[in-house]
């Protein structure tokens, strides 16, 4: 099993119903090859990473480094596992929202939430560095 871990730039920010649709595109389509991850968005960056069979996260890697909406991708992490981190996932990030329909927490706090189970020290510190640098965004 693979455990591939990319930062890219969107083109242009996308707006809530445009990530919406991403992820659920993104659910589906990973979902079908046995991919399971997560996906950060800091303001035009992202930060995901992908899990499964190698043959899968090539074709899905290559698709996305050929999807239009973002450039300047980049492997920060690329090696065989032994095991999932994030197993039950599917894809994503949700973002907590209270009551009133504002988002609850900094990006920060909600991504330290994540992957505090994560027990892998480097991808943790990827993810909690990425919330950091992007919170403002």
């Amino acid at each position: 099993m693979k455990r591939l871990l990319y930062i890219s730039t969107a083109r242009s920010i996308l707006h809530a119903s445009e990530l919406d649709d991403l992820l659920l595109k993104a659910r589906e389509a990973n979902s079908r090859v046995g991919i399971t991850g997560l996906l950060i968005v800091g303001g035009r960056r992202f930060l995901q990473v992908l899990e499964g069979a190698d043959e899968a996260i090539a074709a899905t890697y290559e698709r996305i480094r050929h999807d239009p909406r973002h450039f300047a991708l980049v492997k920060l992490h690329d090696k065989e596992v032994g095991s999932r981190a994030f197993g039950s996932w599917a894809m994503g990030f949700e973002q907590v929202v209270d009551a009133a329909g504002s988002v609850s927490g900094s990006l920060e706090e909600q991504v330290n939430a994540l992957v505090t189970p994560i027990s892998d020290p480097t991808l943790r510190a990827y993810f909690t560095g990425f919330a950091k640098t992007h919170a403002a965004n």
